[in-house]
């Protein structure tokens, strides 16, 4: 492959962008995405439980989509391009894996039924393809226009890097208490909430006054955390590429597939105790990226790292925190295991020796 020695974001001050985003191809991607998500709606219209079969079928189907769509970008558009679009995919997902810790957390919080629980999936992931949108263009115009927000963008990501490292190593990051969420409190203020889950209705009446039903309150509180999610996640797939399309791809293709994934990791994501030093590792390597990337702008002495070393280096985390994450679970079951069996007492004759 011809990768180049080093391969900054494309956007620049003053300098537009440089970016493969054809109409065609906004055209295809945006197409693709409405027609899945209208798929998902026709498909969580009447609730079901969702069997690991379905679950798997459907991860399948989106993995598979995206990798083909990164073969289009290889061959159509280059080496450099291609590594660009696997490397920020493969961010994009890692984050979203911690996007379902907390849907995994709400979903428990507020005792959703498992029949509801992929409408709540969907609802969020909707939620959060629209805000990421917004921010992904808001991100566009301020990289093409001030190169100081490569710097911004990077002190976003040390910022979270060092915040999930603290909660990782205190084990608080993910805690949820229904009560404390800004979001439900706030919609309390106005309106009642019913006692009771009503299917997948989120309206309701009590006494005749409207009200909003528990599934309101948990997409609301889903919406919150996409809001969170996305001022992580837009600033680091910007360090990785400078293209808004591809920005845009890895987010959506990233988050497709998110509803399927929830049920065939549901009962692995505890397992994965040491994704919180990952990510943190991660976005704190890609805020230093984006902070050399201002200061190659500025003085061109400064280094870059190349979007061929990132990839390496976030496969190279991301395997060791999933193999440290596993061997952390199964000494723990081993210690559990060891503490069950009672040990033997020893029995003392009744007849003297």
């Amino acid at each position: 492959m011809n990768i180049p020695l080093y391969s900054p974001p494309a956007a620049a001050a003053g300098g537009g962008l440089d970016t493969i985003g054809t109409p065609t191809l906004w055209a295809f991607v945006i197409g693709t995405v409405l027609v899945l998500i209208a798929v998902d709606f026709l498909l969580t219209r009447r609730p079901h439980e969702v069997s690991m079969r379905e679950a798997l079928s459907w991860s399948a189907f989106y993995v598979a989509l995206p990798l083909a769509f990164g073969g289009y970008v290889f061959a159509q558009h280059g080496s450099e391009r291609g590594v660009e679009y696997l490397t920020g995919y493969l961010v994009e997902k890692s984050l979203s894996v911690d996007n379902l810790f907390v849907f995994l957390l709400l979903l428990g919080a507020f005792a959703v039924p498992r029949e509801l629980q992929q409408r709540v999936l969907l609802y969020g992931i909707v939620g959060a393809l629209v805000l990421r949108g917004i921010f992904i263009a808001l991100g566009a115009a301020a990289l093409s226009a001030f190169d100081w927000m490569f710097l911004v963008f990077g002190l976003v990501l040390v910022a979270t890097a060092v915040k999930i490292l603290r909660d990782a190593m205190t084990g608080h990051g993910h805690e949820v208490d229904v009560d404390q969420l800004r979001s439900v409190r706030f919609v309390r203020r106005f309106l009642p909430v019913t006692p009771d889950y009503e299917g997948p209705r989120m309206l309701s009446r009590i006494d005749g006054r409207r009200a909003v039903t528990p599934l309101a309150l948990v997409v609301i509180a889903v919406f919150a955390t996409d809001i969170v999610f996305a001022v992580d996640s837009v600033p680091a797939v910007y360090g990785i590429t400078g293209d808004p399309f591809l920005v845009f791809a890895t987010n959506a293709f990233a988050l497709l597939g998110l509803r399927a994934l929830y049920f065939v990791l549901e009962g692995a994501l505890s397992k994965l105790s040491h994704l919180g030093y990952g990510l943190a590792v991660i976005l704190a390597f890609i805020g230093v990226k984006l902070a050399l990337h201002w200061g190659h702008l500025q003085w061109s002495w400064v280094p870059e790292i190349p979007t061929l070393w990132s990839l390496g280096v976030i496969v190279a985390v991301l395997t060791v925190t999933t193999v440290t994450s596993l061997r952390a679970d199964r000494r723990k079951q081993e210690l559990a295991a060891q503490e069950s069996v009672e040990p033997e007492q020893p029995t003392v004759s009744e007849h003297p020796g």
